[in-house]
């Protein structure tokens, strides 16, 4: 496939007029490797190393565990389709998100190994979303959308088997390879078999609102420690007696982007998930 048919398929497929994003301003350390498209609206190519395209890597986020895997295999003429352009960190708050390394940014330059970023697109309600493969590994059939993003519905509610948070609790632990933190604000038992999810950062009042309205009482998200920041998301849950979940920022969206690489698959273009490592402490 043509490096420009692929941007367009991917265009095509998930990206609509309506949404928007705000990575760029950020991003400034990183500015001059950047594609004039992105700095304008966020998303799409991030950096246009590559005349053509051999073989998509998928990953989270740009860290430098990943990006160094992809060059100690000698790759030239690729893709690295990343989930967000920028590297997550709890730990360096309040600047949570970190930025590239030059370094890396230039032998990927030089090995003509382009970037593409699909942060909002991949969260909205779809097939790859990052809620919808988080809710499919946990055998959790989604069924309704919601939760407003930037132009997009990053929320799902679905319905499970399981009857109990705890036996929630196990199964995304098995899912994610990890311990997931529990906090028990409410019942054991799961209301109507309706769970509701929202990777990565979800753990705000304004989803808390929506989850208390459909009357659900298990919210599985991404960050989920008690902090400044989420104390009166915390407080609402306790009122209202909605548990929440919390299996890390990385682990909950990286279903999307193991998704991924069957979307590239069936374009006809080789594709692999590279491995990162969870940050616990947002848990």
């Amino acid at each position: 496939m043509k490096i420009t048919q692929l941007y367009q398929q991917l265009e095509k497929d998930f990206i609509t007029p309506k949404m928007s994003d705000e990575w760029a301003q950020h991003m400034d350390s990183v500015a001059d490797f950047l594609c004039d498209n992105f700095k304008k609206r966020s998303m799409g190519l991030v950096c246009d190393f590559a005349n053509k395209i051999n073989k998509v890597y998928t990953a989270v986020f740009p860290s430098k565990k990943v990006m160094q895997k992809i060059l100690i295999g000698g790759t030239c003429d690729a893709m690295l389709f990343v989930h967000h352009p920028s590297i997550w960190d709890i730990r360096k708050a309040p600047e949570v998100f970190q930025q590239m390394d030059r370094d890396l940014l230039r032998q990927f330059k030089n090995k003509r190994i382009s970037i593409y970023n699909l942060h909002v697109p991949l969260d909205n309600f779809g097939d790859y979303s990052t809620s919808v493969s988080l809710a499919k590994v946990l055998g959790i059939k989604p069924e309704k959308a919601f939760a407003p993003y930037f132009g997009s519905l990053y929320g799902v509610f679905g319905k499970t088997n399981l009857a109990t948070v705890y036996e929630v609790k196990e199964k995304f632990e098995f899912a994610v390879g990890h311990g997931v933190s529990l906090y028990k604000y409410g019942d054991d038992e799961i209301k109507n078999g309706v769970v509701a999810l929202i990777t990565g950062g979800g753990n705000e009042v304004e989803m808390l609102e929506k989850i208390t309205k459909e009357g659900v009482n298990v919210f599985v998200t991404g960050v989920a420690l008690k902090n400044d920041f989420s104390k009166k998301a915390h407080e609402f849950a306790e009122k209202h007696k909605i548990n929440i979940l919390g299996g890390t920022h990385y682990s909950t969206e990286k279903f999307a982007c193991m998704a991924m690489v069957d979307y590239f698959k069936k374009l006809g273009l080789p594709a692999e998930f590279v491995e990162d490592e969870p940050v616990m402490e947002d848990i």
